[in-house]
């Protein structure tokens, strides 16, 4: 007996807090736990499914029975719209909060200095505006050679000989 409960052991491999810590998790686990109607939906889908197959392969002539049948048609009908209340009833399960909120603001952020800088190499006149901004508006130079100096440059160039 022993030996037994130990094979039934090995064979499930979670235990009742793993399967509690699922179901917490996923909401559509918990959607299908909590709701009566929606395993009611997929019962009855499972069952008019089976109806309708088992009819359809035993008849003779498949094609014919699908196109003829009445009762055949009317259990594909059944499954099909408890499958379409079924999936409305899953999708509208609460979702799960989305726990990165912190990458909106970094993509943002990126974005607006690409763009920044797009628009730098872009446009000269921004990029001396921003210049000037940052380390101040550039001075003209002139150059006053100094009081002993010639003021006029040699005509000709100096050569060594």
């Amino acid at each position: 007996m022993a030996s037994r409960s130990k094979k039934v052991a090995k064979a499930v491999p979670f235990s009742a807090a793993d399967l509690a810590n699922i179901t917490k998790a996923n909401p559509y686990i918990q959607r299908l736990i909590d709701d009566q109607e929606l395993r009611d939906n997929i019962r009855t889908a499972l069952d008019s499914s089976k109806r309708a197959i088992d009819r359809l392969t035993s008849s003779k002539a498949p094609q014919k029975a699908v196109l003829e049948d009445k009762k055949l048609q009317k259990d594909v009908r059944q499954a099909a719209e408890a499958l379409r209340e079924v999936t409305v009833a899953i999708n509208d399960a609460p979702k799960r909060k989305k726990q990165k909120k912190g990458l909106r603001l970094g993509r943002k952020l990126l974005f607006v200095l690409v763009g920044a800088g797009v628009a730098l190499a872009a446009s000269e006149g921004l990029r001396s505006k921003v210049l000037d901004t940052l380390f101040g508006a550039e001075e003209e130079f002139q150059y006053t050679p100094p009081a002993g100096a010639p003021a006029t440059p040699p005509a000709s160039p100096v050569t060594a000989a």
